[in-house]
């Protein structure tokens, strides 16, 4: 089953919903540091409500950290950006693939895009309207690959 990256997320209510959004779907949740809040932080867990029992997540220390456990692991590793050249709609997915997304003010960083196997964008119909909310790409994306893979 594909599995979530968040790297260098920063605003804890859209990492609460995507781990809401990860619970409700038995979906992995890799968060690699820095992160812009504690885990702790009250409006995470808010968003997430008492769903984080059911979160099967992950944390780690670095973009190398992570690197090196999902080299181990296996899959593609599917980097989301607005300079992607593959929509996410057409796209075909692996059930191991990494949906990986950066933060919602920088996007992915040149790091993680150069070690991604693949760049995928999500259309947007107004030009000045340059990307979603982080947690929304984050549920388009994975119910797509869900929907293809047969997860539904």
């Amino acid at each position: 089953m594909p599995q979530v990256v968040l790297v260098h997320p920063l605003i804890p209510p859209n990492t609460g919903n995507i781990a809401r959004t990860c619970a409700a779907t038995g979906t992995e949740l890799h968060l690699v540091a820095p992160l812009g809040f504690e885990l702790s932080d009250r409006y995470l867990k808010r968003a997430g409500l008492d769903y984080w029992p059911y979160v099967k997540l992950q944390c780690h220390e670095s973009l190398e950290a992570f690197q090196n456990q999902r080299q181990q692991r296996g899959g593609r590793c599917l980097g989301f950006s607005v300079r992607g050249t593959n929509n996410y709609a057409k796209f075909t997915y692996l059930p191991d693939d990494w949906l990986i997304f950066g933060s919602e003010t920088t996007g992915l960083p040149e790091s993680a895009i150069s070690n991604c196997d693949e760049l995928i964008y999500i259309p947007m119909q107004e030009p000045n309207v340059r990307s979603l909310n982080l947690s929304v790409s984050v549920a388009v994306s994975l119910f797509e690959s869900r929907r293809q893979l047969g997860y539904l």
